[in-house]
């Protein structure tokens, strides 16, 4: 044990390109320290009473990064460290048993690296943060430009979908064979980004309408609903004035019903039930006012307790095959619904 966090710093690992590590690994890593936190301590009984408060607060930390929107919550990876890197130090300062066992070595060994796999994930996490502050494409314009020009001449029944994961992973063209739909789903993207987007990957492809899917990613960012209504409702300004007939999907539902294969999949705590339905709520009315089309995914979708149904995502988040299946026919007749002549007013 002797001079055991000098060690940690002396002798720091080369990860290269691979330092970010996926969040599902973080949670490990963290979780074996925390395992090697309470082993170490009960080989030295000193250690065990003074540094049971970093322990506790390492512990909590990880909880909080289990429910934080990805997994990738920079803070609460600083939090962990600090408590664990303290540790550390205080079990250098305390009296240790001799001879120490050989076990106790390996643990602290194995400590060492962990820490310090971590720290280099907390530098590359910090570095892409900071990257995607600065930038110069804030949007991801540049992930449909090649595409957009090589787009053919749009026909008289264009559809975009705009949106984040959900409508990027969507493979129209495998649901709506022969028809002019054009996915421009980006995933992650939050309803600012995609308004960002709206002149470059929809008004100049000459849509006949737009399906938007969109707001799940900015309640897991904590965006307040009247930001989120109001990038929604540029989004219909836009649209109007380009005369592009608009159809508003509702907020898919989410569910937590899969935590128990990752810990990442607790839904709920970033997407609350009550702010999906009171986004859903607002679109709605919205679209009654304005004359738009609103596509209600929720029925379908949503089991008896308002949740998103087990087996339609993997994720409790993202649809399946089977979840697609049941959207497709939904938004082929908001489509068609869409479309379809005014019917003239009655005398």
């Amino acid at each position: 044990m002797k001079h055991f966090a000098a060690l940690l710093f002396l002798a720091p690992f080369v990860w290269g390109q691979t330092n970010l590590l996926p969040a599902r690994e973080v949670l490990a890593l963290e979780e074996r320290g925390a395992q090697l936190m309470e082993s170490v301590s009960l080989l030295v009984p000193e250690l065990a009473r003074a540094a049971a408060p970093l322990q506790e607060n390492a512990k909590q930390a990880r909880l909080n990064l289990i429910v934080a929107p990805g997994g990738m919550h920079a803070g609460l990876v600083h939090t962990y460290l600090v408590n664990a890197r303290a540790f550390a130090l205080l079990s250098d300062a305390v009296p240790k048993p001799y001879p120490f066992p050989d076990e106790g070595t390996r643990q602290v060994t194995e400590y060492r690296q962990l820490l310090s796999k971590l720290e280099a994930h907390f530098t590359a996490l910090l570095q892409q943060r900071e990257t995607a502050l600065r930038s110069p494409d804030r949007d991801n314009l540049k992930r449909y430009a090649e595409a957009n020009t090589r787009l053919a001449p749009a026909t008289a029944g264009r559809v975009v979908f705009l949106g984040d994961s959900i409508t990027d992973a969507w493979r129209l063209n495998e649901y709506f064979p022969a028809q002019d739909y054009v996915n421009r789903g980006i995933s992650g993207q939050v309803t600012g980004e995609m308004l960002g987007r709206m002149k470059a990957d929809v008004l100049d492809l000459k849509p006949a309408a737009v399906v938007i899917l969109a707001g799940t990613n900015d309640l897991a960012r904590g965006v307040p609903l009247a930001t989120i209504q109001n990038n929604l409702t540029l989004i219909g300004d836009l649209l109007s004035f380009h005369k592009v007939k608009a159809i508003y999907s509702s907020v898919l539902p989410i569910s937590d019903y899969h935590v128990a294969v990752n810990p990442t999949y607790a839904r709920s705590p970033q997407r609350p039930p009550e702010q999906i339905r009171a986004m859903n709520q607002w679109l709605e009315s919205f679209c009654k006012n304005r004359g738009f089309t609103y596509l209600n995914y929720t029925p379908a979708l949503s089991d008896a307790q308002g949740m998103l149904k087990s087996e339609l995502a993997e994720d409790g988040l993202h649809p399946n095959a089977m979840g697609y299946r049941l959207m497709a026919p939904l938004v082929a007749e908001a489509i068609q619904k869409t479309f379809a002549p005014a019917r003239p007013a009655k005398r």
